[in-house]
Formats: C-alpha cells, sequence, structure tokens
C-alpha cells in the first residue's frame, strides 16, 4: 500500500503562487507515476501535472503548462507542484495520486481512472 499527505494549499490573490506537497509512504517503489489532480464544485475531478519517478518526465494539462511545475525528491518522498501565476480558475481541491501501472507517456497518464492511490486533498482558492 501507498500513503499519500497532501499539505501547502491555501488562499492567494490573482498572480501569486503555491507550492503543493505530497508526502509519500508505505511502499514507495509502487509508485511508476505520480500526479496532482484538481477539482472544482461542481466539476469532474481533472489531471493537471505528472511526473514518472523514474525518468522524471513530466507531462502537464494545457490550462496550466508553462504556469505549474511538478518535481520530485527522492530523498525526501515527496512530490511538489509549483504553482505559479495563479488565476481565479485554478481554485479548486487538489489531489496527489500515484499510479503503480506502466502507462504511456501522454494524456493517459492524466486519466484519474489510471490512478490506484490517492489523497485526501488540499483546498486552494484564488481570488481576483
Amino acid at each position: 500500500q501507498v500513503q499519500l499527505v497532501e499539505s501547502g494549499g491555501g488562499s492567494v490573490q490573482t498572480g501569486g503562487s503555491l507550492r503543493l506537497s505530497c508526502a509519500v509512504s508505505g511502499y514507495t517503489y509502487l509508485r511508476i507515476c505520480m500526479g496532482w489532480f484538481r477539482q472544482a464544485p461542481g466539476k469532474e475531478r481533472e489531471g493537471v501535472a505528472t511526473i514518472y519517478t523514474g525518468t522524471e518526465r513530466t507531462y502537464y494539462a494545457d490550462s496550466v503548462k508553462g504556469r505549474f511545475t511538478i518535481s520530485q525528491d527522492n530523498t525526501k518522498n515527496t512530490v511538489y507542484l509549483q504553482m505559479n501565476s495563479l488565476k481565479p480558475e485554478d481554485t479548486a481541491m487538489y489531489y496527489c495520486a500515484a499510479s503503480s501501472r506502466l502507462l504511456p507517456y501522454g494524456g493517459t497518464t492524466l486519466q484519474e481512472r489510471v490512478y490506484n492511490y490517492w489523497g485526501q486533498g488540499t483546498q486552494v482558492t484564488v481570488s481576483s
């Protein structure tokens, strides 16, 4: 099993920055791909950014490309999501997820169905 705990959410104004953290524990070798997802009220959960833990190759949703950066620190078993130039439409609950599957690079990694471990989420609110 893999346990995921997110932190770093909060309230910022438009144009501000936040860094989310996802602490990973348990059978960490099971996490082949890590992802950040978000869900706004009344909307479906969507993939934001993903990283392959072995190669550190990353993939982003078009809506955050150039503004968000996913990274990892294997010495701390932590995955980060640096969010810059935040917009009100970025307001959502953000979730960290881990997949133990070998996923093809690309949009598949942004699909929540391929992830089998999830954190509880951290709230991000961006005000105009």
